[in-house]
């Protein structure tokens, strides 16, 4: 989607389409997420087949949502691509489980990843990223969208015990799952593109399990940790390990990608924010709180309200779906003064809610953190400038907000 708001319109709020692909493809949902915090911050909208759910968009409707498992559950599903259908694995997939069973599978995994355990994995990923640039040093065009797509698998392959000959397809089936409707990554129909994905994803956490359970001896990857996970002391069976391995791996891969290339893209519109960033490397880790601001890659989260729920001036029917707009939460001009305005000192940045909030905040934050930090320091060192080198493409998705395409040139820095 197009990031910066264009001219003021009247908007329409009962004729809205928020499933439009269109809308993200080369549209702006902005202006109506604008008005729908004005005038509706409670909106419901019908689709043609039926399905229909409600939508929050002001930063703290959207807290709340994600936040009170009690009020809006996660376990009949949590995302848009999926409404109507309730989740199978409810109740045992991580991200579709409410505490307490979620908080049981997620604490001790979560001890791999915080910010104190992820430091020592510093300079393998800087090595990674080096890596990653060097194709961009000859002064050629260098797609920037397209290539990220693979700079998480890169990161955090070996973290998770992922071989290298595996990363390409991993990435490729995480994408469809994300992005069904998108050409580049589409087989069939959005179904059954869905379908295919699913099944391959499970299916490759289910064999590797398998070949490391025959292995035997030490795992210290982060999917090896699952082997190990005890909720209620019970360990978990095979088929909880490959559904929480399948999160694992699209949290690890879907969204960096996105909050790298939209970010690059603010900073190529606003060079002046460039200079600023290279002149005080201080700012970069502001920089990347800003640009988790700007770009929100995940769009949204869906919950299912529990009971009638009174939220944003108006009623969410019981059982209900309702999706929260991370995007527009961003960009609430209560919390964010000048929120589509790109300020890499903006001094409450921090308070984006990118990674969601709640129970389910995005369990690599930490790892996704020092990733961008050290993508940035790397960026801003070894190139004095970069240049759009033809159009963006934008993902066609409703769900995550990205580019399949961010053509650059970069000058290289010359340093004394």
């Amino acid at each position: 989607m197009r990031l910066t708001p264009g001219p003021a319109r009247d908007i329409d709020l009962d004729r809205v389409d928020l499933f439009d692909l269109d809308l993200y493809t080369s549209g702006d949902p902005h202006p109506i997420w604008d008005v729908m915090r004005a005038k509706a911050p409670l909106h419901h909208q019908v689709l043609p087949d039926g399905r229909e759910f409600w939508s929050v968009t002001r930063y703290d409707d959207v807290c709340r949502v994600l936040g009170d498992h009690r009020e809006f559950t996660s376990e009949r599903g949590t995302v848009p691509t999926h409404l109507g259908t309730d989740d199978v694995a409810a109740g045992v997939l991580l991200t579709s489980t409410d505490p307490p069973r979620h908080t049981e599978v997620r604490r001790p995994i979560g001890t791999q990843l915080t910010a104190r355990a992820v430091k020592s994995w510093e300079d393998s990923i800087r090595r990674s990223i080096v890596r990653f640039l060097e194709p961009a040093l000859d002064g050629d065009t260098f797609d920037l969208a397209e290539r990220a797509l693979l700079l998480p698998a890169i990161v955090t392959g070996p973290l998770l015990g992922i071989p290298e000959k595996d990363w390409e397809e991993l990435v490729q089936l995480t994408a469809m799952v994300t992005a069904p409707a998108d050409l580049h990554f589409q087989q069939g129909s959005e179904a059954a593109t869905l379908a295919i994905s699913h099944h391959e994803l499970v299916a490759y956490v289910t064999e590797w399990v398998k070949r490391r359970r025959a292995a035997g001896g030490e795992d210290d990857s982060l999917l090896g940790h699952l082997m190990t996970v005890r909720p209620g002391g019970a360990p978990l069976t095979d088929e909880e390990i490959a559904l929480d391995g399948y999160s694992i791996l699209l949290g690890a891969n879907v969204t960096t990608p996105h909050t790298v290339s939209g970010t690059v893209h603010a900073l190529i519109e606003r060079p002046e924010q460039f200079e600023k960033a290279q002149a005080d490397p201080s700012l970069i880790p502001n920089l990347v709180e800003e640009g988790l601001r700007w770009t929100s890659a995940a769009c949204n989260f869906m919950r299912y309200a529990v009971n009638d729920v009174q939220i944003g001036g108006g009623t969410i029917p019981a059982r209900g779906a309702v999706v929260a707009w991370i995007g527009s939460a961003n960009r609430d001009e209560s919390r964010f003064p000048d929120p589509h305005v790109f300020d890499i000192t903006r001094d409450n940045a921090k308070r984006q809610v990118a990674f969601g909030f709640g129970p389910h905040f995005c369990i690599g934050a930490p790892l996704a953190r020092l990733t961008l930090r050290v993508f940035f320091e790397e960026l801003l060192q070894r190139f004095r400038s970069i240049e759009l080198d033809g159009e963006p493409q934008h993902l066609r998705s409703y769900f995550i907000a990205g580019m399949t395409h961010l053509p650059i040139v970069a000058e290289k820095r010359h340093t004394p």
